[in-house]
């Protein structure tokens, strides 16, 4: 089985001009086809449209209220959701900060697929004490979770951190440096993807296209696995 799955920081939907749009960020994910979706700075209202838009059902992982809408993380779907779990990443004092679990089934087999949807915080100390949280029995090493996971989103890390170190132990890593921030003039790697030995990449690109360019300050990061 062939999936494709892309991360993809859109920024409430603010884009590189200014303006917001939910239409452009679906014209941009529908030109990059992706089965899973992984997207992170949403509101609840900006999900809704999007996956109205481009027909796939959402999970979102609210971490907080902003403007008085569910904000957070959120996966869409083109494989049937079977559950959804958020985990809460936030250190005291900073930014809250989640990751969002869904679980997807694969092809009608019983075969589950946990899609792990992550966004770091800024700081270099809360970071470390996020990628801990990341390891932690009760999340990635839950001993529940006998499915392959793919790991992804927007993990702030310039630098190679301890999350980074953690997440490359326990799973293998998308190792190429596809630049994918500041969208206009992407030069840092902050947009990353890990999955388990199952899961066989076949390829890993950046989305660059001249709506692409100017929908977010984050260029989508796409992977394209073969699922034995």
């Amino acid at each position: 089985m062939k999936l494709r799955v892309v991360t993809y920081n859109v920024h409430k939907c603010r884009g590189m001009d200014g303006r917001t749009s939910t239409l452009r960020i679906a014209d941009v994910l529908r030109d990059v086809a992706a089965d899973v979706i992984a997207l992170q700075e949403v509101m609840g209202h900006q999900a809704e449209a999007i996956s109205a838009e481009i027909g796939m059902p959402f999970e979102i992982g609210e971490n907080r209220q902003h403007l008085g809408y569910a904000y957070g993380n959120v996966v869409l779907s083109r494989l049937p959701i079977r559950g959804a779990r958020n985990y809460d990443l936030s250190v005291r004092g900073r930014e809250e900060r989640g990751c969002l679990r869904t679980d997807l089934a694969v092809n009608g087999s019983g075969t589950l697929l946990h899609i792990f949807n992550v966004h770091l915080g800024t700081a270099y100390g809360e970071r470390r004490h996020q990628g801990r949280k990341l390891i932690a029995p009760d999340l990635l090493a839950d001993t529940g979770l006998q499915h392959p996971r793919i790991v992804l989103g927007d993990f702030n890390e310039w630098t190679i951190g301890l999350a980074t170190h953690l997440l490359r132990a326990h799973m293998k890593s998308a190792e190429r440096k596809w630049r994918s921030y500041p969208g206009f003039l992407p030069f840092l790697h902050l947009d990353h993807i890990y999955y388990d030995d199952a899961l066989c990449l076949e390829k890993l690109t950046v989305h660059r296209t001249r709506k692409a360019l100017v929908a977010s300050d984050h260029l989508p990061l796409v992977g394209d696995f073969a699922v034995a």
